[in-house]
């Protein structure tokens, strides 16, 4: 039988508590409905529940965020929300943690926006796949915004400070009120015909929802999406959405942000400029050793090969050669010398005259014959005695065989 891994209830309650914190819809979120059972406590911290027909949702706001409140929210009246869907893991429930809470008249605005949002998003005005990259190295930017407000100076100074070489080219409009969603389109447009910049920022500063509605208004969203070149929208705080930012091809947290998103860092391009350098030297002077050493070998085969050393190769080849049939021939010599040497030695042992010299004598008969026994003469006959330095003529006047 198969072992059952069976959870704890905490273990089960923070997987669930991982699962939602994980989320990024339920991280940042705006619940709409109606204040029951609202209480604060002497803590300051306020717990109270959002209902609607269908559902009731467990709510809790802290003091730090029901300090900042106008007013307290009351029990029946129709409010809009916002925060984070987390675990209270004591009771085992979900609940939204509350940090702000927005009144009917907000509230009514927030719907106008979803509605416009979610139209805008069922005609692909918020698809991905239509936006477009930033250019790389822009000439001319264009800049949508007040012209007294400090978006403007916050974007000119980020720009001289990161890429001072491209110029910014304003189309001023108000960015607040009435009349202003009407000119940011005309500025808009006069930045399409004047048909010379690379990329355009739509900016202003942070405010309420009321203050950034000129860029929820669906006119300025479809303008932005004519937009011949990419649009940068930089509008309100790090928290602030509008329907520009979906729109537009990029999103930026503030106007600021925006105008470091659309000029690259010049000290940074230094930087890189400078590695490539050094880079681009290392490379050159490794390529430069390889076809060094290649060379030196190309001219050592060279040298190799070349008709001039063969010939100085089998010049010094017959040198060697000759030099060593002189030794041989020397040898050979020396060799002969010795030999004669010891022929003339053994010669000379053998030579009569030498035993002449000691004393000895040869007879002869006057036809030259030698005389070797007493056989071969006779008494009387003519003879001669040869000694080491001549001859002597005797005859024979006996014999005896007595020595």
């Amino acid at each position: 039988m198969a072992t059952v891994r069976a959870w704890s209830v905490s273990q089960l309650t923070a997987h669930i508590k991982a699962l939602l914190l994980d989320d990024d819809l339920l991280r940042d979120v705006w619940i709409e409905g109606e204040i029951s059972n609202f209480v604060r406590y002497s803590s300051g911290h306020c717990y109270f529940s959002l209902k609607d027909a269908g559902a009731t949702l467990q709510c809790v706001m802290w003091r730090s965020v029901a300090d900042l409140l106008p007013e307290l929210p009351e029990n029946g009246q129709h409010v809009l929300a916002h925060g984070y869907i987390n675990v209270y893991e004591p009771r085992g429930t979900y609940q939204l943690y509350v940090d702000y809470v927005r009144t009917d008249r907000l509230g009514d605005l927030q719907a106008q926006f979803e509605a416009l949002k979610a139209k805008l998003a069922a005609e692909g005005l918020f698809a991905e796949e239509r936006k477009r990259p930033l250019p790389t190295w822009p000439r001319r930017v264009g800049v949508v915004t007040s012209p007294h407000g400090a978006a403007l100076r916050d974007i000119v100074r980020v720009i001289r400070n990161r890429f001072p070489g491209v110029e910014i080219i304003l189309s001023p409009t108000l960015v607040q009120g009435d009349g202003a969603p009407d000119q940011i389109v005309k500025a808009l447009r006069a930045l399409f015909h004047y048909g010379e910049v690379d990329v355009i920022i739509l900016a202003r500063g942070g405010g309420s929802l009321e203050d950034l509605w000129a860029f929820n208004d669906e006119i300025v969203a479809r303008t932005i999406a004519a937009s011949p070149v990419p649009v940068v929208s930089g509008v309100g705080h790090e928290t602030d959405f509008t329907i520009a930012d979906f729109v537009a091809d990029l999103r930026a947290a503030t106007p600021s942000a925006a105008a470091m998103a659309v000029v690259p860092d010049g000290e940074e391009l230094r930087e890189k400029v400078r590695m490539w350098q050094e880079r681009l030297l290392q490379v050159v002077q490794a390529r430069l050793m390889m076809e060094r050493r290649r060379l030196e070998g190309e001219m050592r085969s060279l040298e190799v090969h070349s008709p001039q050393t063969q010939v100085d190769k089998a010049r010094q080849q017959v040198d060697d050669r000759l030099r060593r049939m002189e030794r041989a021939m020397r040898g050979r010599l020396t060799l002969s010398r010795a030999q004669v040497d010891g022929l003339r030695s053994r010669l000379d042992a053998l030579n009569p005259m030498r035993v002449l010299e000691r004393g000895y004598a040869i007879a002869q008969r006057a036809d030259g014959g030698i005389v070797a026994s007493i056989d071969d003469v006779e008494v009387g006959e003519h003879l001669w005695v040869r000694l080491h330095d001549g001859r002597v003529e005797s005859w024979v006047v006996g014999k005896s065989s007595e020595l």
